[in-house]
């Protein structure tokens, strides 16, 4: 699902900030990105959901390599997976039901369908009785809980996570993996960058982590 070949990634003529990351996550696969605060977290996250382009090496996504796929091309591959950022960027104007329901609604869903799937999945996370709201009325902790509904609603292929339990509590944060984890079992490929290592140990994922931008995997 994701292939990373020697990828190095440096922003204008400074140094590289990621340097010769390889690795690989298959569909179905859990993985927690961990590492200090300014290890390369967020701009690993940014490459994988095409943000940026590597300054170097091999990435490839659903088997393509986005080097040489079109800008034409690539609003359908971005359509594929599905991203929790940290300043959540939900649409101010929108009621809470009407954020989820934007990525059915562009792939042309049935109204009925719609209906149904957001008011279960605004259950799932608790704001079945925000389904009105618009975001500037919601808490942190609600419009995180929004942003993640609508990254998941159309079961994207691979869904990037920025942080998405860090205003939420631990019971909240734990219900929420578990939807990570229903996602897996239809073949998304999960990654989650955390700094909440009492999450990732109970979890038990693997981990990639990343050091002064480099990466290892762990997978104990």
């Amino acid at each position: 699902m994701v292939r990373f070949e020697n990828v190095g990634l440096r922003y204008g003529l400074g140094p590289e900030v990621l340097q010769d990351i390889s690795f690989s996550l298959p569909p179905g696969s859990f993985h927690f990105l961990v590492g200090a605060s300014g290890a390369g977290k967020s701009s690993l996250l940014r490459l994988m959901y095409m943000a940026l382009k590597p300054s170097r090496g091999l990435i490839t996504l659903f088997g393509r390599d986005i080097a040489t796929t079109t800008r034409k091309d690539l609003p359908a591959l971005r359509r594929r997976v599905g991203v929790v950022f940290q300043e959540f960027r939900l649409m101010r104007h929108l009621s809470a039901f009407d954020n989820v329901a934007l990525p059915l609604r562009v792939a042309g869903t049935s109204n009925a369908e719609i209906q149904r799937n957001v008011e279960e999945l605004l259950r799932w996370v608790g704001l079945q009785d925000h389904m009105d709201a618009r975001p500037p009325t919601l808490s942190g902790g609600q419009q995180q809980r929004l942003a993640i509904a609508r990254a998941v609603i159309a079961r994207p292929k691979i869904l990037l996570a920025d942080e998405p339990t860090g205003n939420v509590d631990d019971k909240m944060a734990i219900r929420l993996m578990h939807l990570f984890d229903e996602l897996i079992k239809h073949g998304t490929t999960v990654v989650v960058a955390t700094h909440n290592e009492t999450l990732v140990k109970r979890l038990g994922h693997p981990r990639l982590r990343l050091d002064k931008g480099h990466l290892e995997l762990q997978t104990s």
